[in-house]
Order: structure tokens, then C-alpha cells, then sequence
């Protein structure tokens, strides 16, 4: 892996149409940018914009409609279904793994190269204020990106302690709206950005 960004998505999109003969346009994501080295990164976004759909993409579960998502050098559309979570892996909410849709046989499919996930999917983990829990789940973000891996933490913040959560942790953001998941370098430009601020209304600081 040497040399590789840990994660690229190279001119990405995810396109849903209303139905089979209605092909009107009903959701559309787009996603270019690429991570070379170990992070944690913060992701934000209304309710609807794509934050799953981006994480099932990265994850190998959902395939984009176009482009490319590379993890360590592999196509994730191209691993062996079952060796995917060695590369990416989704938790969501209750840390339950996203099961996906089997289209083709694994003997025909690469293998993963990697026997531990080295990209993690926190989808909107649910904190709370229960004693040690909060920084027992930084403790483990942290450990992850020591260890040379890419982590995601997806909150959608309802309290001031879910963006300080974020502004204490994360090294780099993302921000999805509007058909686009833009990348932030740091906590500063993106709650300078004004659609970042609209989004938080009230608790943008």
C-alpha cells in the first residue's frame, strides 16, 4: 500500500430516478477527493443529503453509477464481497454492519490484500453522557488513526457537545448538501463556510 492514498473517489456519483419508466431525477451525489495519509475525519450534512449513501459507497456496499472508489489501491467495486470489510467497514448507529446485494461470484473478483480494515465508517455514533463511553470511543478513534488507518465519524449535531466533539477530534472535514460532499482542511474553514453555518443554524458558533 506503500505510495497509495488510502482512500480516492475519482469523479464519484450516485444517481436514484423516481422509478423504472419515471426517469425523473430524484437524488444525485457527487464526490471527487482523495486522502493520502491516516486522519480523522468529520462529516456533516442535512438529513437526505447522502451521508450513508457516501459511506455505503466507500464501503463497497452501494455501487456508484460512476466513477471510482479506491481503498488502498483496490477498486472496492472489484473485491471479493466477502473480503470488503478488510479494506472498509460501515457501522451504523448501533455499530451493525450494512449487509449488501451479491451481484456477481467472488472466484471472479480480487482479494483485498489487507486482513484489517483500514478504512472505518462511524455513521452517526450514538454518544451519550454516560461516564467513560465518550472517551472510551475517542480513545478507540485515535488508536485507529495510529495505527495508520482513515476514520470517518458522521454527526449530525443537535447539541454543542457534538460539535465540540467533532472540532476536538477531527483533523479534516466534510460537508454534504446540496448534491456534494465538499472536503474542509480543518474546523476553521468549514464552519467559516456560510452553507455550513445555515446547516447549523443556532449552534454554529
Amino acid at each position: 500500500m506503500s505510495g497509495l492514498p488510502l482512500l480516492a473517489l475519482e469523479r464519484v456519483s450516485k444517481i436514484y430516478r423516481r422509478g423504472l419508466f419515471d426517469r425523473t431525477l430524484a437524488f444525485r451525489l457527487d464526490v471527487d477527493f482523495r486522502i493520502d495519509e491516516p486522519a480523522i475525519v468529520g462529516v456533516m450534512g442535512p438529513n437526505g443529503a447522502g451521508k450513508t449513501t457516501l459511506f455505503e459507497m466507500i464501503a463497497g456496499s452501494n455501487a456508484p453509477t460512476g466513477g471510482r472508489v479506491v481503498v488502498a489501491g483496490h477498486d472496492m467495486q472489484r473485491v471479493r464481497y466477502r473480503e470488503r470489510d478488510r479494506l472498509a467497514i460501515h457501522y451504523h448507529q448501533s455499530y451493525q454492519v450494512r449487509r449488501f446485494s451479491r451481484t456477481r461470484p467472488d472466484f471472479m473478483m480480487e482479494p483485498a490484500g489487507s486482513s484489517y480494515p483500514v478504512v472505518h465508517l462511524f455513521d452517526e455514533p450514538q454518544f451519550n453522557a454516560q461516564d467513560g463511553y465518550i472517551g472510551f470511543m475517542l480513545d478507540f478513534f485515535h488508536r485507529l488513526r495510529g495505527e495508520g488507518r482513515l476514520v470517518f465519524i458522521c454527526l449530525h449535531p443537535t447539541a454543542a457537545l457534538h460539535l465540540e466533539l467533532l472540532r476536538q477530534t477531527c483533523e479534516r472535514y466534510l460537508f454534504v448538501a446540496n448534491g456534494q460532499a465538499r472536503p474542509f482542511a480543518d474546523f476553521g474553514r468549514i464552519i467559516s463556510d456560510p452553507d455550513v453555518r445555515r446547516y447549523l443554524g443556532a449552534l454554529a458558533p
